[in-house]
């Protein structure tokens, strides 16, 4: 059997959202207009930014408004848009996690990049970082190659846990020795299943559910890359 690596990248690997740079680059050449960001968008992302307001709340908003706006557009139109987002920003990634990448290719192991971002630059990430298989949310398109507007999304745990499970079959991969990284609650099916999780810059719910399970909370390594600086915790850290 193989070992594998799975990796969420939203705040995991990179340092930030895809989706977020995407939305921006789409409204910077015009094909998002820029007052649906001040008119939906801002005041939740302030509330955030500012350790107000809920990371969940102000990404379902902008899931919502990125959905509707992509709605209709050919995906060869903005492709790219998507690759400048890959191409200008897809080095900005945690120091820890492009280690552990370069680590898991030196052992020999499967890299697999497990996200809730568009499939179609969760694609150009997995390919830019060598990943050996990913899977992102799916943006269904027509027959034309034009966004439908549906979405089947892969920013839960639920939906990740079925995801993984389809991996360790397709790849025969033995959840016991493999590993898996994550940052939020979403990714909780992912470290649960794995022989070595290991949360990085972990979400306060996230944490709250480390601490609640016995097994993460005897397993889970917690990695915080602050500045320059990278920490290595384990679950009985204490937390507020």
């Amino acid at each position: 059997m193989n070992t594998a690596a799975f990796f969420d990248i939203d705040g995991t690997v990179y340092r930030g959202s895809l989706m977020i740079e995407h939305f921006r680059k789409l409204m910077k050449y015009e094909v998002i207009e820029p007052n649906i960001w001040y008119d939906h968008i801002s005041e939740l992302y302030l509330r955030w930014k500012n350790r107000q307001g809920d990371y969940d709340d102000f990404m379902e908003e902008l899931a919502q408004e990125y959905i509707k706006n992509l709605t209709g557009l050919n995906l060869n139109h903005i492709q790219f848009i998507s690759e400048q987002v890959i191409n200008l920003k897809g080095d900005a990634v945690y120091k820890y996690s492009r280690s552990r990448i370069q680590w898991h290719k030196a052992q020999g192991h499967r890299i697999i990049f497990v996200s809730g971002s568009p499939d179609f630059l969760v694609s150009l990430m997995a390919r830019k970082y060598g990943a050996d298989d990913y899977i992102g949310s799916g943006y269904l398109l027509d027959s034309q190659g034009e966004f439908t507007g549906e979405v089947v999304k892969m920013w839960d745990s639920e939906s990740k846990n079925k995801a993984i499970l389809n991996f360790i079959k397709d790849h025969d991969i033995d959840p016991g020795s493999s590993y898996s990284y994550g940052d939020t609650n979403g990714d909780y099916s992912m470290l649960k299943l794995m022989g070595h999780p290991t949360a990085i810059n972990p979400s306060h719910e996230l944490m709250k559910i480390i601490k609640e399970d016995p097994d993460l909370r005897a397993n889970c390594q917690i990695v915080v890359e602050r500045k320059d600086v990278i920490y290595f915790l384990d679950g009985t850290v204490e937390f507020a």
